[in-house]
């Protein structure tokens, strides 16, 4: 079966495309700058152990220009890699937000459509994004099984005393504000790997995923107990421009003494806090170089980064009653040695140690940079959304 993953943003398209069930990667791509001057596709093609890489310049005016465009990529007479669109079986959507009414990957239907707008509110910034690629996508893909596999679906194992907020029940029973938590499709398949490795099902995991956003969730036997994200991704870790935790009299207090509106702390708290907010830069790379030179704004902030990472670590290992190992991923968690190091070490008494020589190392796939002696693993495996994404679609629609 051919899947096509695509991930759409609200100026781009990430898409892959599989050969299930052996997850072999056909050819993936980014395009980039929608409904902007000079969009950008980069499309790559794997054959034969090699990668050629097409990239084209050009103006797209919106999503449906785009992936027409991927389309075309896709069985070009030169470089593509089918011959007719209706070779695809399946076309997986990344959706955002499935709020209470999507635990499940799920086949997309009118009535699923309806639902997922319905869910604009709880996630302005994404859902929307989210539904114009499927829209667009069946209209060119006229003959696959459009799929939504939702970042909330993961954590709908929670308990109502993890994903309840403390306040008047009317808000949660008339318009569902509770913790949803997000990232989902990533601490899954992370979390899988991990057990597969550790040869451990019943496995009491922490994962934690640093991008740009960031979270973390407390996993047993492949179940989510709890999350740091709660009704939208600001909640939790520091992240690139997002605070995270805070204390909510911050915000009153923007409004009511410094003479701020709500659209504008929105503004600061999503777009202008976190890292940004701290240095004056949201990608970790900078703010290494940063650090290198010196820069006390960049040393506090990694301090910071760090320590509320191992507070959460420490709260639920607490939910878990116990821990088998952490795992790092995405780009930060993937590649920051310094951050890995600062977020493990100080952790003796909970059996984490960490080896400094092997978290330095470069190595690629899954790999431990605990020592030998240390109770709980301490791992890296990088994450692959996309491929997640095409095994629920292979796994909804193959025969049972």
């Amino acid at each position: 079966m051919k899947v096509f993953v695509i991930n759409s943003g609200s100026s781009s398209i990430k898409y892959q495309l599989f050969e299930m069930p052996s997850a072999k990667t056909i050819c993936s791509g980014l395009v980039e700058r929608i409904g902007l001057n000079n969009s950008v596709i980069t499309h790559k093609i794997f054959t034969q152990g090699t990668d050629e890489i097409v990239k084209e310049n050009l103006d797209l005016n919106d999503h449906a220009e785009g992936l027409k465009e991927v389309k075309a990529l896709l069985t070009d007479p030169d470089y593509g890699v089918i011959q007719n669109p209706e070779e695809i079986e399946a076309v997986g959507h990344r959706v955002v937000h499935g709020g209470e009414q999507f635990a499940v990957t799920t086949a997309i239907t009118p009535a699923v459509k309806e639902q997922i707008k319905k869910l604009f509110p709880l996630a302005p910034l994404h859902n929307p994004a989210n539904y114009v690629g499927i829209e667009v996508a069946e209209k060119i893909f006229t003959s696959a099984q459009q799929v939504a596999v939702f970042d909330t679906a993961f954590h709908q194992t929670m308990s109502e005393k993890a994903y309840r907020i403390a306040i008047p029940n009317e808000f949660y029973l008339n318009y569902g504000i509770r913790a949803y938590g997000f990232h989902g499709t990533s601490h899954k398949y992370v979390s899988e790997q991990a057990a597969i490795y550790l040869g451990k099902k019943d496995a009491k995991i922490i994962t934690i995923h640093l991008g740009n956003g960031c979270s973390m969730t407390a996993i047993n036997a492949g179940k989510c107990i709890d999350t740091s994200m709660g009704l939208g991704p600001m909640n939790g870790l520091i992240m690139g421009t997002r605070c995270g935790d805070i204390d909510q009299s911050v915000i009153f207090h923007l409004v009511n003494q410094l003479g701020y509106d709500l659209d504008q702390v929105n503004t600061i708290l999503n777009k202008k806090s976190g890292m940004i907010g701290l240095t004056g830069f949201s990608d970790m790379r900078d703010i290494t170089l940063e650090l290198e030179k010196g820069s006390h704004d960049a040393k506090i902030a990694y301090e910071m980064y760090a320590y509320r990472i191992q507070k959460y670590i420490g709260m639920f290992t607490a939910v878990l009653n116990g821990l088998d190992a952490i795992v790092f991923t995405a780009g930060v968690g993937e590649n920051d040695a310094l951050i890995r190091k600062m977020a493990s070490e100080n952790l003796d008494y909970l059996g984490i140690q960490i080896d400094e020589e092997k978290n330095k190392q470069r190595v690629k796939g899954i790999r431990e940079i605990n020592q030998s002696d240390s109770r709980v693993k301490i791992l890296i495996i990088p994450t692959n959304e996309e491929l997640e994404i095409a095994k629920e679609c292979y796994t909804l629609l193959s025969p049972k």
